[in-house]
Formats: C-alpha cells, structure tokens, sequence
C-alpha cells in the first residue's frame, strides 16, 4: 500500500487547525490547486458525512467518509471509488503557541499487479495535493488568528444541555442551536458567556472547560464552553428564541442543527455521557 505523507508546522492551536480541517470550503480550495473538484453538502464535517472527489480531468471519482473528527484530527477512508482502498489521515500536536500536522494518504491500487503501473503518477498526485493542503490550511489559520469570536453556552444539568430553537431570520427560524453570541471588545470569552446568557435566557451561569474544536463560520470562529446554571439562578426562558429545551444524549443527533452547531453534536453527547 502506497503511503505520501507530509509534516509541517502551523501557527495556530490545535483546536483552531482542527476546525479549518472540518471546513470543505479550504479542502476544495486545496483540490482545485491541483486540478481536481470537490463536492459537499456541508461546510463542517463530523464523522459520517461523505464527500465527493473528482481526479483531474473528471473522468475518475471517489467517495470518501469521515470516520473521525475531533481536536488531535481529522480521518476518513474510501466508501466507493476506481481503487480498493483509500485512507487520508491528519494528525495534529500541540507545538509550543503552534500545531504539528502530520497529513498522510494511503491507498491500494486497483487490478492488483497491473494496478501498480498508476503508482508513479499517483504519487506525484498525492505529494501535489498534500502541498496544496499545507499552503491552504496555513493560509486559513492565519486568517481565523484575528477573527472575531462567537461563544456558545453548553448549559449541562442533570445529565441534559439547554438548547434553543431560532425564531428568526427566516431562513434559520425552527432551527437549534446552542444560546450565545459575539465576544465584544475588552470582553473575555467567559465574560460574553455569561452576558450573553443573562440577556438571551435570563440566567445566572459559571462558565467552564471548553468542548470541542473551533468551529470557522466565513469571518468568524465560534467556540463552545460548558455551563453550569448559579445557584438560585432564575430558569432559563426563551427571551430571543422560540423556545428551550433540555435534551439527553440520546435526543441530540434527532435535531435540525445549525451548521456550527451540528458540529458540535458528537462532543455534546460525550459529554452528557460522562
């Protein structure tokens, strides 16, 4: 099985280089460079979503799954394509103030023997593309470095986080998402945390541990803190959304997320089954 990989350092925590690896925005990006498509019906992948990739020249395609997404990376492998099997694994290390990445695809050609004449040029491929992706990734990184922030609350009680369902625009309207918003200027993240849940949901809360990777929205980062309702806190009610809700693990994957949101499903549900 032939195996390319590439090591390089980024300029940005790993939970920030984590997040770009989940957009599809720069993973087509990195295709185009070297000729190839990409397609997607998600801007952040978890694991379980499938993307499309066409080789240069169009006539040659595959499917591939994300089988895991998390802070330390991003996997995925071959769900139907012209070889037998296809793996591209990001890795990523804490660097002092940066992140090691160690990207690395596999692959076993088709036709067996006869199959290993396309080596040669799928590896100049593979070394182009993982390139592409470097550049790409780097470039991101240091674009998201001075993007505002958006925090949102994941408020745990009882085995059960407080969600909220839009009410508007229009387009988002009956949507869920987690309470939250921007971090303003000279606010830390736990001081927008806790404005944001007072005027959203008329609660007192202490912010906590962070959960998950960054997750990149065009301009912005939004990130996700746990929460824990003060004690003799009012209960939270629906001041901007439609309504609120308190949902356990087996009942959060079953709602209409946001984008940003349903990235975050997978982390929730680990975390409530703690």
């Amino acid at each position: 099985m032939p195996v390319i990989s590439l090591d390089h350092h980024v300029d940005g925590s790993p939970r920030l280089v984590a997040g770009v690896l989940r957009e599809t925005g720069p993973a087509a990006a990195a295709l185009a460079r070297v000729g190839a498509g990409f397609g997607s019906p998600v801007r952040l992948l978890v694991a379980g979503d499938e993307v499309r990739v066409t080789l240069p020249g169009g006539l040659l395609g595959c499917r591939t799954r994300i089988t895991r997404a998390g802070t330390d990376g991003l996997w995925s492998e071959l769900a139907a394509g012209p070889v037998t099997a296809l793996r591209h694994a990001t890795r990523l290390a804490a660097a002092g103030t940066g992140t090691t990445v160690h990207d690395e695809l596999s692959w076993t050609p088709p036709l067996g023997a006869a199959g290993r004449l396309s080596d040669p040029v799928l590896r100049r491929f593979a070394r182009r593309l993982l390139a592409a992706r470097r550049e790409v990734l780097t470039a991101r990184v240091a674009e998201l470095a001075r993007a505002p922030v958006v925090v949102g609350a994941a408020v745990v009680r009882d085995g059960r986080v407080l969600v909220a369902q839009r009410s508007y625009p229009a387009e988002l309207a009956g949507r869920w998402e987690l309470p939250g918003g921007g971090v303003e200027p000279g606010e830390t993240e736990s001081d927008a945390l806790v404005r944001e849940c007072a005027e959203e949901l008329g609660a007192r809360v202490t912010p906590g541990r962070r959960v998950g990777t960054d997750l990149p929205i065009g301009r912005r980062v939004v990130r996700i803190h746990r929460a824990r309702l003060d004690p003799g806190s009012p209960e939270p009610e629906a001041r901007e959304h439609r309504a609120l809700r308190w949902v356990g693990p087996g009942e959060v994957a079953a709602l209409g997320w946001l984008d940003a949101d349903r990235a975050v499903v997978a982390d929730l549900v680990d975390l409530l089954r703690r």
